[in-house]
């Protein structure tokens, strides 16, 4: 039985406010409290690798982990893309190109080892652990392309958040009117939201000065940490809903066998 959890809107909203506080907590680390990209990146993706075995362990789908662990991914790529991309000077194109390879090497292992990519079939340990490769990959990518926009393209914070909203709403028609595989459809919305992710995160954090509101990383943080806060308690609620009945009607069933 899969571990991960089905794919709504809900669960879109919630990467949303994931990968928006990741680049928020990323910056408050490797900026705000002058850490430094490389030993940020160091540290988040030691948080990751420590979730991520969590999650690996667990028999079943727990939300709070899983959302857990979307954000470590989320916070370590923005450090990771900042590292790359400042600090050893790739510059957001060539390092976008970069991520771009290494995610497309994922999915080259992907189909060699015969795996299925529709999420809603991976159950087994390979399966994913590629799954979170190219999540990880997924998050780094879509830093250094929403940095792209928002830096160096000249669309700023709201219009870098407006291009990438208008290719989402691209894609999510075409899952809804085109026989497209829904596989793909899954990873260019998982790599574009990332990015979306960004440009709100920025937005919310810059001053005002610079185009954006002016809350900081600190601020901004607390405030979606408090969104996605709320959002992973009602999954975990609804779960639990969910699972009520059935185990209710356990017992009456092993006693009438």
């Amino acid at each position: 039985m899969t571990k991960l959890p089905r794919i709504t809107l809900a669960f879109w909203v919630m990467k949303i406010a994931a990968t928006t506080l990741g680049e928020t907590g990323g910056d408050l680390l490797a900026q705000t409290l002058a850490v430094g990209y490389a030993v940020s990146s160091l540290v988040l993706v030691g948080l990751f690798l420590v979730s991520l075995g969590a999650q690996l362990r667990t028999r079943r789908h727990h939300p709070a982990l899983y959302w857990a662990v979307i954000l470590s991914t989320s916070t370590a790529g923005t450090t990771m893309s900042d590292f790359m991309n400042r600090t050893a000077g790739l510059g957001y194109a060539r390092g976008a190109l970069v991520l771009t390879a290494l995610l497309a090497a994922v999915f080259g292992v992907w189909r060699a080892a015969g795996l299925p990519f529709d999420v809603g079939r991976i159950s087994t340990f390979r399966g994913e652990l590629l799954y979170w490769a190219a999540i990880l990959l997924s998050n780094t990518l879509g830093t250094s392309l929403g940095d792209f926009l928002a830096d160096s393209s000249g669309l700023g914070y709201a219009g870098g958040a407006l291009l990438i909203s208008g290719l989402l709403a691209s894609v999510a028609v075409a899952a809804f009117t085109t026989r497209v595989p829904t596989a793909p459809l899954f990873w260019a919305a998982f790599v574009l939201t990332r990015p979306l992710g960004a440009t709100v995160g920025d937005f919310f954090s810059k001053p005002t000065d610079k185009g954006g509101l002016g809350y900081g990383t600190v601020g901004s943080s607390l405030i979606l940490a408090a969104v996605l806060a709320l959002l992973v308690g009602r999954s975990v609620l609804q779960q639990r809903r969910e699972r009520g009945p059935a185990g209710a009607q356990a017992p009456a069933e092993a006693s009438a066998g």
